[in-house]
């Protein structure tokens, strides 16, 4: 049985967490690796045009779980497949339907990252006696004395950053999780896998969301519903201009997104977007470009890391997509109380509801939440 004071690696088959795998044991740490399974692979294959076999670069394949394994016993350290499948389905995969079937648009990696991979990953490794867990993130997670909390900060590649995803990480599970590649830029850590000699050092990076081969999310919901037993809501509707003006049909809500330009199926001198959706009257309204600026959101479901709670204005960045540019804006305390309101001082385009926004102080991540 490892020693108490054992750090669990959440280990992908990637280089990322292979590497961070392989600098905690060059430097002593004791070390156990571990896979979360959490998808299959060919549940879905050849089923409304998903292909038959998994593309490669998607992450958690068996390809995955292989290199993991094989860079396991190449550090010499203990590894372990624990399987999730059931876990993720429930927490990550039936939210994920529901949310794009009531015309929002989720961020299945944030919570997968929130409901399942870290809480998951520390309740396993504290049945192996492990008491901390490291994975392959860009984060920095240090301690603040001064405030007795944890904070979590942007890395030192801002290219790489992931604190988007990492937002509802709570104080106990940060207390309990390592960040090895915080200050270090994707090329380091490819130099550094090098050096460690590990086959896979040039592996390319994962691209897609491990269950949504090609990115094709009305295939794989269709398929899904099938499988379960179920049939596509009927949400088609009207397609209306902000003024009300019936523009088409369309034949249901779960194949937009706010922001969108394409598939909108309408002739229009001018390009329109996909301003807003409606699920209880399934009507989709469209309009120009700049219609989709707005000055404010609201999110709920609220995690706060570098502070205990709002309860007074605060100047922010805000971040509202992963490869938003964070904005600044003014964040108050919401209605209720697991709510907040973020006012921009410039227009932002496209606010998404289901979408995670994410809000900094300089490279601190103060907290996070949900777009309504």
């Amino acid at each position: 049985m490892p020693e108490r004071d054992t750090i669990a690696v959440a280990m992908s088959g990637g280089v990322d967490s292979s590497t961070a795998a392989a600098m905690l044991a060059q430097a002593g740490e004791p070390v156990v690796g571990l896979t979360l399974q959490l998808w299959d692979q060919t549940r879905l294959a050849g089923k409304h045009g998903i292909p038959d076999a998994p593309k490669a670069g998607r992450c958690c394949s068996l390809d995955d779980v292989y290199d993991a394994r094989r860079v396991a016993r190449q550090l010499g350290i203990p590894y372990y497949v624990v399987n999730q499948e059931a876990r993720f389905e429930q927490d990550v995969v039936r939210p994920f339907v529901a949310e794009y079937l009531a015309g929002r648009t989720p961020v299945p990696c944030s919570l997968c990252n929130n409901h399942l991979k870290f809480d998951q990953l520390l309740q396993t490794a504290r049945s192996i006696g492990a008491s901390r867990i490291a994975t392959g993130h860009y984060a920095i997670n240090e301690y603040d004395a001064e405030r007795g909390r944890w904070i979590l900060k942007r890395p030192a590649d801002t290219a790489k950053d992931q604190t988007y995803f990492l937002f509802g990480l709570t104080q106990a599970q940060l207390a309990h999780t390592l960040f090895p590649l915080g200050r270090l830029t994707k090329p380091e850590v490819r130099e550094e896998a090098r050096r460690h000699g590990l086959a896979l050092a040039e592996k390319p990076d994962s691209q897609e969301i491990c269950f949504i081969p090609g990115g094709n999310y009305k295939q794989f919901l269709t398929a899904y519903l099938e499988e379960q037993g179920e049939t596509m809501p009927e949400t088609a509707g009207e397609l209306v201009t902000s003024t009300g003006e019936v523009l088409g049909r369309h034949e249901g809500i779960s194949n937009f997104t706010v922001g969108q330009r394409k598939g909108l199926k309408v002739a229009s001198p001018t390009p329109l977007y996909v301003l807003q959706i409606d699920p209880a009257s399934h009507r989709v309204t469209v309009g120009a470009d700049e219609d989709l600026a707005t000055s404010t959101l609201r999110a709920n479901r609220v995690n706060w890391i570098s502070i205990a709670e709002l309860t007074e204005p605060m100047r922010v960045k805000v971040k509202i997509r992963h490869r938003h540019e964070p904005a600044w804006a003014t964040l108050e305390p919401g209605v209720r109380t697991d709510e907040v309101v973020a006012t921009f001082d410039e227009a932002q385009r496209a606010v998404t509801p289901g979408q995670s926004s994410v809000f900094y102080d300089g490279d601190e991540v103060v907290g996070g939440g949900w777009i309504l």
